[in-house]
């Protein structure tokens, strides 16, 4: 799995979790990994943005997408330079073009993402202009594959825990697998990456760990993603603006089954749930006749 994906977890990065000693609910002593959380201060050019919490990979990226996402930047801005000084935790986003937020920092609304998420309110005005690809598909052999390969790919969450995940996906194939304390920050990371490789957002699928609420919702459909996935339930605003937006929303994506609250239409159902079942369950007989062989 980790060959497929352009840019994939790191669990065994020193950097991003460590060892706490403990003890357990017999009195034992244990030792467990729990994840790294260090500030980030964010710079556009000479304007102090943000501080974000974070587990400190893919600082650059981090920092893009949050401006794009929070559109401070746009797809058409040349940037000239990203400093980054890990000894101040500090990151720096350098453009071509002169900018001043100083009025729109003022307006603010805070989100349910956990680790407190913020939308400024210009990006509020900005989402009924977006409009999302009404040709795209979404096979619902591709989803079942989706989730399989994410759900056993080794990752900070299987070792540790309290984290987010965010894959950006193509048909059945996962592209880039981010993770993050607060699940915006994943988001934003992957719209970093798609900046600076202009990947097309029309022909992709987003997945996430968390809850769909409006937040995430606003941030994929910012990014031009028709299709949004999530192994979590929904909120009724997030599926109120997915309805709003013409987003496919598909959430509680668990083995073979799901429940889409918005833009049906897109999904093309091209594989029997209980075929998939059998042939799954034909592969764990033949496992385990090859352990006992």
């Amino acid at each position: 799995m980790s060959a497929k994906l352009l840019i994939a977890p790191d669990p065994d990065n020193p950097a991003l979790s460590t060892a706490v000693e403990g003890i357990d609910h017999t009195g034992a002593r244990v030792c467990t990994d729990v994840i790294t959380e260090r500030p980030l201060t964010l710079f556009l050019n000479s304007q102090e943005i943000v501080t974000m919490m974070t587990i400190g990979d893919h600082p650059d990226l981090l920092a893009i997408g949050y401006l794009l996402n929070q559109n401070m930047l746009t797809r058409d801005d040349v940037i000239t330079g990203v400093e980054h000084d890990e000894d101040l935790d500090v990151i720096v986003v350098r453009t071509g073009r002169r900018t001043n937020y100083e009025a729109k920092m003022k307006k603010k609304v805070r989100t349910s993402g956990c680790a407190q998420g913020t939308v400024f309110g210009d990006v509020i005005d900005q989402f009924d202009k977006v409009k999302l690809d009404s040709d795209a598909r979404l096979r619902t052999s591709w989803l079942y594959a989706l989730t399989r390969s994410i759900n056993t790919q080794p990752s900070l969450y299987l070792k540790a825990g309290a984290i987010h995940g965010c894959v950006l996906c193509e048909e059945d194939r996962p592209l880039v697998y981010m993770e993050d304390v607060g699940r915006h920050n994943a988001v934003d990371k992957i719209a970093g990456w798609m900046m600076v490789n202009k990947a097309d957002p029309k022909t992709k699928i987003f997945y996430t760990t968390g809850r769909l609420t409006s937040e995430m919702v606003i941030k994929t459909v910012m990014m031009g993603i028709p299709i949004l996935v999530s192994r979590s339930g929904f909120t009724a605003w997030g599926v109120e603006l997915a309805r709003q937006a013409g987003l496919t929303l598909i959430g509680r994506a668990r083995g073979r089954r799901f429940i889409a609250l918005s833009g049906a239409e897109r999904i093309v159902f091209d594989v029997d749930p209980e075929a998939i079942a059998e042939e799954e369950a034909r592969a764990r007989r033949k496992g385990s006749r090859g352990r006992d062989d």
